[in-house]
């Protein structure tokens, strides 16, 4: 499904984020990346999703070289991807319900159906009696879990997470944990970066680990 080749990514005065990074992650695989900050870990998942180009190596992803896609193929391919990133990336002057709605209404799908699977994974999340409300009128904790729902409401291939529990309270995070369960259980592939040892433990994966922007570790459950 995922497949990464001597991939380096480096910036301009920097040393390398990332160096000759060679790994696969097969289809329907939940995997852990961990590492200490500043390892590589964002910057791996930006690259699996495009957000940044490497500066040496390729990526594959379904077999396709993602690395060659042009600006315009981007957003298709992302149509099949769930991301949630550290700093969510909500669009603050829609509503809850827009937010988690967005990707959907750009898959093309009809409006019942659109309001219906935004309600569902809503309240999945625990947010929806939230549904009218803004980004900056919730809680971290609550924007994260709105992430989570965007990233959730299209049935991913694959699903990346950064750190997509690291503001929950503890129950929340294993009702998070749960519904990534699930998904990976109907055939989404979860790439998820976490600092979280005891997560890790509780729902033992397949562990990536990076230092200094090198694989150091590849650890099956």
């Amino acid at each position: 499904m995922i497949q990464l080749f001597n991939v380096t990514k480096s910036y301009e005065r920097e040393q390398c984020a990332l160096t000759d990074i060679t790994l696969q992650i097969d289809k329907g695989e939940f995997v852990y990346l961990t590492g200490p900050s500043g390892a590589g870990k964002s910057t791996l998942l930006k690259l699996i999703c495009c957000a940044e180009r490497p500066s040496r190596g390729q990526i594959l992803m379904d077999g396709r070289n993602i690395t060659q896609l042009g600006d315009r193929a981007i957003p298709y391919l992302r149509r099949n991807l769930g991301i949630v990133f550290q700093d969510f990336k909500l669009l603050t002057r829609r509503t809850v319900f827009e937010n988690v709605s967005f990707p959907l209404e750009v898959q093309g799908r009809r409006r019942m159906e659109v309001s219906k699977k935004v309600y569902q994974v809503l309240k999945q999340v625990g947010l929806e009696h939230r549904l009218s409300h803004y980004p900056l009128q919730l809680s971290g904790g609550e924007q994260q879990r709105v992430a989570v729902a965007r990233a959730l409401v299209v049935d991913p291939l694959v699903l990346l997470a950064d750190e997509p529990t690291g503001n929950l309270d503890p129950d929340v995070t294993l009702d998070i944990m749960e519904l990534f369960k699930g998904a990976n259980a109907r055939g989404t592939t979860i790439v998820m970066a976490t600092h979280d040892r005891g997560l890790i433990w509780q729902y033992p994966r397949r562990v990536l680990t990076l230092e200094a922007g090198r694989l150091s570790g590849d650890q099956q459950p």
